[in-house]
């Protein structure tokens, strides 16, 4: 099975919401949408599902055009963050529904259910209705009735969303394989990179209603085609800084020279734009070819056994992620370090020109 986008773009008055967008699916594969809230992720399922009608271009099923064919006709099911359960039905019987719609036997339909309630931690509770559970368990119970339709395609935009951290993670580990035992095609939307990795699979970078890059998901994350695939995939995003390379010197944005080492020292001459994560930026030397940064500090968030540092360089904001809870105040010097093997190099227009050179030895 493989479902196909060809040229397939939105419009809704006026505005372009999907661009034109070449997209190929594989059956048993588990696709990430990941990007931005109003990125097109939503609107991208909606033309996969049959819900919306493209305004250019063709959406294939195993190499049919089903581009007007109702989604009622069409194998899909969809599981939004704002869950739909039946308020008058049971959870046994809301699980159960769409296996009872296409006719299924009693004993396999109660076996369906049995199994996926259990997965989803809801066997105790198959006589209620879903008004008397939490929000988490009503999600769970529209994911399980998504998991018995045995569809050919599995939409999934944002399930989790609602779900506390514990039962989150769990089920973050335990949807592909899941859904991978059948064979079919799911897409699954997040705005969280960390979400993306997890769930491993091909990841299609989303930003203002364009793809960016589609491939596997380790790949996209190491080797991003361009600038806005890589501020897509980082959580806080990349930090970007420019600077021009002449012989041996990086003339960064701001004046100062630096010797251009590592990597960095193979470039031609030329502007480019360096780009390099959170979790990349140091407040101690590391190694001698470090480079230095004098900032200053803005703002600082702990998380526990972590602190996020706003730092201002020159005008310009950078996030660092550090380790430990560190004593700082706003407004004070911080030196900063990145490795040279940590950076990624753009051009001036974004496209990639190296890798950070910890990808190509990893």
């Amino acid at each position: 099975m493989t479902l196909t986008l060809e040229g397939v773009s939105k419009r809704v008055e006026g505005q372009t919401h999907i661009h034109r967008t070449d997209l190929t699916l594989q059956n048993g594969t588990m696709n990430v949408l990941l990007g931005p809230t109003l990125s097109g992720k939503t609107t991208l399922m909606r033309l996969m599902a049959g819900l919306d009608q493209p305004s250019t271009g063709r959406v294939l099923w195993n190499g049919e055009d089903v581009t007007g064919v109702r989604v009622q006709d069409r194998g899909v099911a969809m599981v939004y963050q704002q869950f739909i359960n039946y308020p008058s039905m049971t959870v046994y019987d809301n699980i159960a529904s769409p296996m009872r719609i296409s006719g299924r036997p009693r004993e396999e339909i109660d076996r369906a259910v049995r199994k996926a309630a259990e997965m989803m931690k809801l066997s105790p509770m198959l006589e209620r209705k879903p008004l008397e559970l939490s929000g988490g368990q009503q999600q769970r119970c529209a994911l399980a009735r998504a998991l018995v339709k045995d569809a050919g395609l599995v939409l999934l935009d944002e399930p989790l969303a609602n779900l506390d951290y514990k039962l989150r993670e769990e089920l973050r580990a335990e949807i592909p394989k899941i859904f991978e035992e059948s064979g079919s095609i799911f897409v699954y939307a997040t705005t969280e990179p960390e979400e993306a990795l997890l769930l491993g699979g091909h990841c299609a970078t989303l930003w203002e209603g364009r793809v960016t890059q589609f491939g596997p998901t380790p790949e996209v994350y190491r080797k991003p085609v361009d600038a806005t695939t890589a501020r897509v995939f980082s959580d806080p995003p990349m930090n970007f800084l420019g600077f021009e390379k002449r012989g041996a010197s990086l003339r960064l944005d701001g004046g100062r020279e630096v010797p251009a080492s590592g990597a960095l020292a193979g470039l031609s001459d030329g502007a480019y734009s360096a780009g390099f994560r959170p979790n990349h930026v140091e407040l101690e030397r590391g190694d001698p070819e470090d480079i230095l940064f004098e900032t200053t500090l803005a703002v600082t968030e702990i998380t526990g056994s972590e602190t996020f540092v706003h730092l201002d360089h020159h005008g310009e904001r950078w996030v660092g992620l550090v380790h430990g809870v560190r004593d700082l105040r706003p407004g004070q010097p911080l030196k900063a370090y990145i490795d040279p093997a940590h950076v990624y190099v753009f051009s001036r227009d974004g496209d990639l020109v190296a890798p950070a050179s910890y990808v190509e030895a990893a």
